[in-house]
C-alpha cells in the first residue's frame, strides 16, 4: 500500500494508483474496477476488493467503505491496512465475505477535498434519485449484495476523539460498544453529550445526517450499521491503528453473537 506520506502529502494531487496497486496484488484478495465515469476527460470506477474467510461457504456478508469524503484519508489508509492483515492472517475473516470499497470518492481522494470534483457532498447524496455516478454505483451494491453489516470510516476534524453511529439491526450497539473500547486504547474517546450536532452517550449516536450511505430502507432483514469517526487531526497512524483494530472487534463480536444465537 502507498505510504502514508504518498497518501496525505501535499500540495502534490494523491495518486490513486499507488495506493491502490499494491492492494490489487494481496494473495487471496479479488480485486474489482465497479462502473465506469469521466470527468473532466479523465476516466475512473470504484475499486472494490473481496475476501472470503475460512468456512465461509454460507457466508456472513459485510460491506467496508471509505473515503467518501475525500479530505478523509485515514479510513482509506486503515482499509487497506485491514486488507493486508486478513491477506496474511485469514483466520481473521473466519466465516465472513468482506467487500471492502476502500475509495468510495476517487476524485475526492486525488484532490484532498471532502467534495468530489463536481462538487457535490456524496454522503449526502443516498438514496435521492442522485445523478452522481459514485452515487449510483454504491447504491447497486447497497441493493443487490445482500450485506449482513455495513461499516463506514469518517475522520471529524470537529472532534477531540473517536465515536460511532449506530443504525439498523438492533444488536449495532452491543457491536460498537466493544469497538470503541478496544480503539479507545489507542485514541482518546469523545464522550460529550452533543457530538456532531446529536445528542450522544459513552461516544455513541443513535441519529444520523440524511442522504449519508446506508442500506435500502426496504432491505429485509435491516443490516447492523456503523459509522466510525476517528478524530482528524489525530496523528494518522494512530487514527489508523484505532480503526483497523475497531473494524477487528466488530468481526469477532459479531460472529460471537451469531454463533451464540444458534445455540439458543
Amino acid at each position: 500500500m502507498g505510504s502514508e506520506a504518498q497518501i496525505t502529502g501535499q500540495p502534490a494531487r494523491r495518486s490513486l494508483r499507488r495506493f491502490l496497486d499494491p492492494l490489487i496484488k494481496l494473495p487471496g484478495v479479488r480485486h474489482e474496477a465497479l462502473g465506469h465515469f469521466e470527468v473532466n476527460g479523465d476516466s475512473y470506477s470504484l475499486p472494490c476488493f473481496s475476501f472470503s474467510g475460512p468456512n465461509s461457504t454460507d457466508p456472513i456478508r459485510i460491506g467496508i467503505f471509505a473515503a467518501i469524503h475525500g479530505d478523509e484519508p485515514a479510513g482509506a489508509l486503515a482499509a487497506g491496512r485491514f486488507l493486508e492483515l486478513i491477506a496474511a492472517s485469514p483466520a481473521l475473516a473466519e466465516s465472513f465475505l468482506l467487500h471492502v470499497y476502500p475509495v468510495c470518492n476517487p476524485t475526492g481522494f486525488e484532490d484532498n477535498r471532502r467534495h468530489n470534483r463536481r462538487g457535490r457532498d456524496l454522503n449526502r447524496e443516498f438514496w435521492r434519485a442522485s445523478p452522481e455516478p459514485e452515487i449510483e454505483i454504491l447504491e447497486h451494491e447497497l441493493r443487490t449484495r445482500h450485506f449482513h453489516g455495513l461499516i463506514q470510516l469518517h475522520a471529524d476534524d470537529t472532534s477531540e476523539g473517536i465515536y460511532g453511529f449506530v443504525r439498523g439491526h438492533t444488536l449495532t450497539e452491543n457491536l460498537l460498544r466493544p469497538a470503541l473500547a478496544e480503539a479507545g486504547k489507542i485514541l482518546p474517546r469523545n464522550v460529550n453529550a452533543l457530538i456532531d450536532g446529536f445528542a450522544a452517550r459513552d461516544g455513541i449516536i443513535y441519529h444520523h445526517y440524511e442522504g449519508v450511505l446506508a442500506a435500502p430502507s426496504q432491505m429485509d432483514p435491516m443490516p447492523f450499521e456503523i459509522i466510525l469517526e476517528t478524530p482528524h487531526h489525530a496523528e494518522m497512524e494512530k487514527q489508523v491503528e484505532a480503526l483497523v483494530i475497531a473494524m477487528r472487534t466488530i468481526l469477532s463480536e459479531y460472529r460471537r453473537l451469531i454463533a451464540f444465537a444458534a445455540d439458543i
